[in-house]
């Protein structure tokens, strides 16, 4: 967002709350929509030659090896992909490109919310005020304070199900390296692997290893000894052994807590919401990253092509409202048949919609909702869709 509003000549600050800027998590998969966008910004190589091309999701059934899912992105027409990168290289590709553009970054400071009117003041932690600004854009995440700011903004419902994440070194043996492999017992366990390429040049190539599980369970599960939980995952899926075997203790696991939440209206007085502030489900589908990204390039747009802020933040609004509504929906829909308690739903996703997603046009509207494209999100926000490098992944 800096980035953009920056090089169309706007005055920005980015207020962080670490003492040093970095990334918080392990891996991600940047989709055609993301990767759409940081083309935009002229970032598309700097981000491929760290990333781990994915052409396929891939998930079995634990206990019978039965495919469950097989989502390939050759299934829509052009030369799609996904691109599986550790947050340190997306956050290293942006990171560089602000300092390069001089955006001026303050850190160690907490903001606790902001007061709107003809300008916008923002409050800190030690109650000193920041601004005034013509514009203040919320990219602070699911936990958001500033949304409130904002007449709508509501608070996300937690969701009854997480997941360990590990980045560990990539062990190729028995695992696609353009490819996310997942195992499953019922729904209520849920085991990953992504290749997710190099954190930054001339590192090792790394990969996202995840196990779902409650994060009310997760005190049980460490207290049963990591020995135990590795056996078990071992268990379900023999060759996942490469990765637990680079695991020696519990902190090498972030508990990542998920809850779905979708503001009606992003945007109030002065105030723009981006990201997971505004829109925050579980990563089932992948989209969180790629929408945030989206999210900025239709600020932007929106900015570039109005004649005040207010009216900038209605075609804002507007732009992103049905993108990021259908793909909240579908999230909301499809994350219990893979995360849940339920019986019923993991019996119907292993016998029927295992089946019926062979079946065109299953195959191709599988593809288009991993890709972000169910529906047009680029139109609105004045992009038109990446052409897809020949070179990179044959």
């Amino acid at each position: 967002m800096a980035l953009y509003l920056r090089r169309a000549g706007h005055r920005v600050t980015v207020f962080e709350r670490f003492e040093e800027p970095k990334p918080v998590g392990s891996g991600l998969i940047l989709q055609p929509t993301g990767l759409t966008v940081l083309a935009d910004l002229g970032l598309l190589d700097d981000i491929l030659a760290l990333g781990s091309r994915i052409d396929r999701l891939h998930g079995a059934d634990a206990t019978t090896g039965r495919t469950v899912l097989d989502v390939r992105y050759d299934a829509q027409r052009g030369r799609r992909f996904g691109l599986a990168v550790h947050r340190t290289a997306l956050f290293g590709v942006l990171f560089r490109a602000a300092r390069r553009e001089a955006v001026t970054i303050e850190t160690g400071v907490e903001i606790e919310t902001a007061e709107t009117g003809e300008r916008a003041s923002l409050i800190r932690g030690n109650g000193r005020r920041a601004g005034p600004f013509d514009l203040v854009v919320d990219a602070s995440g699911s936990k958001s304070k500033l949304r409130q700011c904002a007449d709508n903004a509501g608070a996300p419902r937690p969701l009854t199900y997480g997941a360990f994440w590990a980045s560990l070194g990539w062990r190729g043996d028995g695992f696609d390296e353009h490819a996310l492999l997942q195992r499953y017992e019922r729904a209520s366990v849920m085991i990953g692997v992504l290749p997710i390429g190099r954190p930054e040049p001339g590192a090792e190539k790394m990969a996202a290893f995840f196990w779902s599980l409650k994060p009310a369970d997760a005190d049980t599960v460490r207290a049963r000894g990591l020995e135990s939980w590795k056996e078990r995952v071992v268990r379900l899926w023999p060759q996942s052994e490469a990765f637990t075997s680079q695991i020696d203790s519990f902190d090498q696991l972030s508990l990542a807590r998920y809850g779905h939440h979708t503001m009606k209206r992003p945007v109030g007085r002065r105030l723009a919401v981006i990201g997971d502030a505004a829109h925050s489900t579980s990563p089932q589908l992948g989209q969180g990253a790629n929408m945030a990204l989206l999210d900025a390039a239709a600020l932007s747009h929106a900015l570039a092509r109005t004649g005040s802020v207010e009216a900038a933040l209605e075609a804002y609004a507007a732009a992103r409202r049905w993108h990021v509504r259908v793909f909240q929906a579908l999230s909301l829909a499809f994350t219990p048949f893979y995360q849940s308690d339920s019986a019923a739903l993991p019996f119907i996703r292993d016998r029927l919609v295992a089946t019926v997603a062979k079946i065109p046009p299953a195959p191709q509207f599988l593809a288009a909702m991993v890709a972000g494209t169910v529906i047009d999100p680029f139109r609105r926000i004045g992009l038109v869709e990446a052409r897809w490098p020949d070179r990179f992944g044959g």
